[in-house]
C-alpha cells in the first residue's frame, strides 16, 4: 500500500481501550498515522454507568498525562485523546476532574452556571491531556431505552437542548472538542445495541423532537457529532446510523453540520449486523464518517489495510478517505490552538477542590 494511503487510512481509527497504558498494538497504530486514542472503560463499568472502585482509587492525574505524552511521542504528532465524560452518564474521569451536577439538578440551573461548570471540569481534563469528550448525549428519549437509561437529559427537548448547548459552549471554551450523540435522535429502542440488533421504530415525523436538538448544538458550535448504533427504517432499513449514507447525509446536506462526525463503536452488533468489522468500516467511510471508533483489539492493521485495498479497487473515493484523514488531523493538531492562553484548573484536594490559573 501507499504510505500516503496507508497513514490515511489509520488516521480515521479511533482505537478504544480501558487501561491507560499504550500496547503494542496502540503503539504500531500510532507510528503508522493513527492520531486518535479513546480512554474507555470496561464493560462492567459501561453496563453500571460507573468507574470501578479501583479505577477510583488507582488513578491519578499524571496517568493521563503520562499517556497523552506518549500517544504523541508515538504518533511524533498531536493526537486527540477521547474520553466519555456524559451529563448524568458515563464519567471516565471520575474524581479527578469537578463533578457535574445529576441530570434532575441540571433542570433547575441556569444556561451560566451550567457553561461555567462545564467550562471548570473540561478546563481540569485539558490540562491532563484529553482534548475530546464523546458527549453530550442528547437523544430525546420519550419511550423504552434501557440503553440510554440513567445517561440521557430527559424527554423534553427545549430542556435537553438548554442543557447540552451550555454544557458544548464551556467544555470548548476549554479547548476540548464536545460530541453530539446519536444522531439523529434514539427517543426508544427495546435493545441494547452492544449486544444486539436495534431499531428505533415510527415515522420520519417521529424523529423531529431529535433533529431539531442536533439543528439546536449544531448553531451553538460543536465540533463533531456521532450517529448512533441503531437501524432507522424511515430513513434506511438496512444500515445503522452510523453506516448509513442516508442518515448522514441528512446531517451533512440537510442540518448543514460541517464538522466532524464520529462512528459510534463499529464493534456493536447492531452497526456490524453481520458483517466483518473490516466490511463495516469501509461501509461507514463510504457513508461519509469521518473518525471510525473500534476496539484497540478488532484488528487494527486488518482494517487499515481493507481501507485502502477499498481505495484501490474502486469501493471507496480516495480523496474521500484523504478528505477525512485530513479532517481529522487538523482537529488534533488545531486542538492546542483552541485553548485560551490560560485557564483556571481545579484540582480535588482534601475537602474540596484548589483553583488556579495555569499557563498552556
Amino acid at each position: 500500500m501507499s504510505n500516503q494511503l496507508q497513514r490515511a487510512a489509520y488516521s480515521v481509527l479511533l482505537p478504544a481501550f480501558s487501561g491507560l497504558e499504550l500496547d503494542d498494538t496502540v503503539r504500531r497504530y500510532l507510528s503508522r498515522g493513527g492520531v486518535s486514542i479513546l480512554l474507555g472503560e470496561t464493560r462492567d463499568e459501561y453496563l453500571a454507568r460507573n468507574m470501578s472502585f479501583e479505577r477510583r482509587r488507582s488513578e491519578t492525574h499524571a496517568h493521563f498525562m503520562g499517556i497523552a505524552e506518549q500517544a504523541a511521542a508515538c504518533a511524533d504528532s498531536p493526537v486527540l485523546v477521547a474520553v466519555d465524560q456524559e451529563l448524568g452518564g458515563i464519567q471516565r474521569l471520575h474524581r479527578l476532574v469537578p463533578g457535574m451536577p445529576s441530570a434532575d439538578a441540571l433542570k433547575g440551573m441556569s444556561a451560566d452556571v451550567i457553561e461555567a461548570r462545564s467550562y471548570e471540569m473540561a478546563s481540569s481534563a485539558r490540562v491532563m491531556g484529553v482534548n475530546l469528550f464523546l458527549a453530550p448525549i442528547v437523544d430525546v428519549v420519550t419511550g423504552v431505552n434501557p440503553w440510554l437509561h440513567h445517561r440521557n437529559l430527559g424527554p423534553d427537548p427545549a430542556e435537553v437542548s438548554r442543557i447540552a448547548c451550555a454544557f458544548i459552549r464551556g467544555v470548548q471554551r476549554a479547548g476540548v472538542i464536545a460530541t453530539a450523540k446519536h444522531f439523529p435522535g434514539h427517543y426508544q429502542t427495546e435493545h441494547d445495541p452492544a449486544v444486539a440488533r436495534a431499531t428505533v421504530p415510527g415515522p420520519v415525523d417521529a424523529l423531529e423532537d431529535g433533529l431539531d436538538v442536533f439543528r439546536q448544538v449544531i448553531a451553538a458550535g460543536v465540533q463533531a457529532v456521532m450517529p448512533g448504533p441503531a437501524v432507522f427504517p424511515a430513513l434506511d432499513p438496512s444500515q445503522s446510523a452510523s453506516t448509513s449514507q442516508r442518515v448522514i447525509g441528512l446531517l451533512r446536506d440537510t442540518l448543514a453540520f460541517d464538522g466532524l462526525i464520529i462512528s459510534d463503536d463499529l464493534d456493536a452488533v447492531s452497526i456490524l449486523r453481520d458483517n466483518s468489522i473490516t466490511e463495516t468500516a469501509v461501509t461507514a467511510l463510504k457513508a461519509g464518517a469521518h473518525l471510525l471508533l473500534v476496539s484497540s483489539e478488532s484488528g487494527l492493521d486488518g482494517i487499515a489495510q481493507a481501507i485502502v485495498d477499498a481505495v484501490e479497487n474502486g469501493e471507496l473515493d480516495r480523496q474521500q478517505l484523504l478528505n477525512a484523514a485530513n479532517r481529522v488531523r487538523h482537529l488534533a493538531q488545531s486542538s492546542r490552538a483552541q485553548v485560551e492562553s490560560g485557564l483556571y484548573v481545579s484540582y480535588p484536594i482534601s475537602g474540596g477542590h484548589l483553583t488556579r490559573r495555569v499557563p498552556l
